[in-house]
């Protein structure tokens, strides 16, 4: 049963106003309802946007005024800075997703409910397997940030699963997303004049092209998907190729400091990346899509070597030759090293 009334979460910020756009522009659909705690920055098109905020139980009112049949929960939240501090992004992505699923539970009129989650879930440890598929436990369960917040919605998640067994829940966990558009904590960080990495370590990383992305939730959201899948691009690429391939110098860090330069990070501005997604630089994650490809029925357009080469070229990042600039950079993160503990 194709949607009539989408109700979409998240929806000023960039993912979120995507797949609001392509949903109103499907003559099938009735109604695009639009949530967010900030009002958007473009024009949405016919999608109707309501201030509000799904930590508040008047969500419930807001989707039975509509008769909103999906829910695409867009707004779990991945840095601190962009929430407000971390005590408000918790209370967000854990309590206001409870709330939005206390209210679809209400919903009779609920017939399909689309997750974004993370890859992140499976957390970041040497002792990974290669690839984690959807049924792989972490080896290490993340216990702090944005990780631990998405374990958490998934499990809430799951339960409201057991509740509305009538409604088709597709949970979608995705890799690092990057493209020529979206700001992410990882695009900043390789666009960072001299990129930092943990001494000894040249993690595996894989990305998810923002196209391939949002045809994933497109598709989500039209067709019957049940279940959980890993979305992302085919195959990996180190670190140290990545920085390559954006003409980045790097700099080795001692992994006891890791947490220090991402504090120096975070006051100058330039990258707003928490803890638990610095360590994610020591081991990396990859994931198996076959799922995606076989069942889900979509196979990605991008590799996450070519998602990652559009990036590339949509910022037109080249090679830093400048030498005072990376010298400065170089310099900041020396004398982080070096301040006592005191004074940090």
């Amino acid at each position: 049963m194709r949607p009539r009334v989408v109700l979409v979460t998240g929806v000023s910020r960039y993912l979120g106003g995507r797949i609001a756009a392509l949903l109103q522009a499907d003559p099938e659909i009735e109604r695009v309802v639009g949530v967010d705690t900030v009002p958007p920055k473009g024009d949405l098109g016919r999608t109707e946007f309501l201030r509000a905020d799904i930590r508040n139980p008047l969500i419930a009112k807001v989707l039975a005024a509509a008769s909103v049949d999906t829910v695409v929960h867009m707004n779990v939240i991945a840095t601190p800075l962009g929430a407000g501090g971390r005590s408000t992004m918790k209370e967000i992505n854990v309590i206001g997703t409870m709330q939005l699923l206390a209210a679809c539970q209400k919903a009779p009129s609920m017939s399909r409910l689309v997750v974004k989650s993370t890859t992140s879930v499976y957390g970041s440890s040497p002792r990974d397997p290669a690839l984690f598929t959807e049924d792989t436990e972490p080896r290490e369960l993340p216990r702090t940030g944005y990780a631990k917040d998405a374990v958490e919605v998934e499990g809430y998640v799951r339960g409201f699963g057991r509740r509305r067994p009538d409604v088709t829940l597709t949970v979608l966990r995705f890799t690092n997303f990057i493209g020529p558009r979206i700001e992410t904590p990882l695009t900043r960080y390789f666009s960072l004049p001299v990129v930092p990495a943990v001494l000894g370590y040249d993690p595996r990383l894989q990305f998810c092209h923002e196209d391939d992305g949002i045809e994933v939730l497109r598709r989500a959201t039209l067709e019957d998907h049940p279940g959980i899948y890993n979305v992302g691009g085919a195959g990996v690429l180190l670190l140290s190729q990545a920085a390559r391939r954006a003409g980045r110098p790097s700099v080795p860090v001692p992994s006891p400091a890791v947490a220090l330069v991402g504090r120096v990070f975070r006051r100058a501005g330039l990258v707003d990346y928490s803890v638990e997604q610095l360590h994610f630089l020591e081991h990396g994650r990859a994931v198996d899509i076959r799922r995606l490809r076989e069942q889900f029925g979509y196979s990605p357009a991008y590799t996450t070597m070519s998602a990652f080469d559009d990036f590339v070229r949509g910022r037109g990042l080249h090679k830093v030759i400048n030498p005072d600039v990376v010298k400065r950079t170089e310099q900041t993160l020396l004398g982080a090293l070096t301040r006592r503990p005191g004074r940090a």
